[in-house]
């Protein structure tokens, strides 16, 4: 430790819940969640529940990553790190940056323009089919047919990109973190 000062107990427990709350989270929504709608739900369904499921996911994920470079850094000051806890000050700070970034700009814009998108498909007839990767020659034909759709169609591609990006980023510096965790236990 790097401070004089051990830790409360409360602190600890409160630094492997935001952790954890995050790293499930993650886990969750990434890797679980999105495959099971993806194969159960039409298209609109699934854009539908993840334009309210995600805000609610990035800002808590933002929180805790906030939270943990915060009851981390109390513990340990800027004059006292050792190599390893600067490092992990630095992963803290890219998780809190990066989250946040895709709440308040990535996450939201997706959404939005998902949203549009799922107008001018209902106009279509489109939509009700189940899974992101079937009926692709209708929504292929409506991007060619229609410019506005496949301007949005090319800008939700991008920000969804961005918002993987961070969302993936994330999960590493929380993979980092853990592993950080894991190896400072003195015992389990």
């Amino acid at each position: 430790m790097a401070t004089d000062r051990e830790p409360t107990v409360t602190a600890k427990l409160l630094h492997i819940i935001f952790l954890s709350t995050f790293w499930g989270m993650q886990i969750w929504v990434t890797f679980i969640s999105s495959f099971v709608m993806d194969n159960h739900l039409n298209r609109h369904t699934f854009g539908f529940i993840q334009s309210r499921l995600f805000p609610l996911y990035h800002h808590i994920g933002s929180a805790c990553a906030f939270f943990n470079l915060a009851i981390f850094a109390v513990y340990h000051p800027s004059d006292m790190l050792d190599e390893k806890e600067a490092f992990q000050i630095f992963i803290f700070f890219v998780c809190v940056t990066v989250a946040a970034i895709n709440a308040q700009w990535f996450g939201q814009m997706t959404s939005e323009i998902m949203a549009d998108m799922h107008l001018i498909e209902q106009a279509c007839g489109l939509g009700q089919d189940i899974g992101l990767s079937s009926n692709r020659e209708a929504y292929a034909k409506l991007c060619d047919s229609d410019p506005k759709y496949k301007r949005l169609s090319n800008r939700l591609w991008l920000y969804h990109l961005l918002s993987s990006m961070c969302n993936l980023c994330c999960i590493v510096c929380n993979g980092y973190s853990l592993y950080y965790l894991a190896e400072n236990l003195s015992t389990i």
